[in-house]
């Protein structure tokens, strides 16, 4: 599993990186969480807002904040359903 965060390096894309480590830790998954700051990556990803969840390669949030539990069903189950904003489908 890749998981990734993207964001600009606000604060609110900082704290979506330290709660996906944090989740990911207590759910006990052995990977590491890749936080990307580099504006020109978000572009070529096609990621217009941020911060953005990425699961194996699919945005599965942008642009909000989840929540713990929306961060652990991301992690755990069917990528297919995407974020509640509609876009990540």
């Amino acid at each position: 599993m890749k998981i990734q965060v993207l964001g600009s390096g606000c604060p609110t894309c900082k704290s979506l990186y330290e709660l996906v480590k944090k989740t990911v830790k207590e759910m006990g998954i052995d990977q590491e969480v890749e936080y990307i700051t580099d504006i020109t990556k978000l572009i070529e990803e096609g990621i217009a807002t941020s911060p953005a969840l990425k699961v194996d390669g699919k945005v599965v949030c942008a642009g909000r904040m989840p929540s713990v539990d929306e961060i652990k069903d991301f992690l755990s189950n069917d990528q297919t359903k995407g974020c509640s904003c509609g876009g990540c489908r």
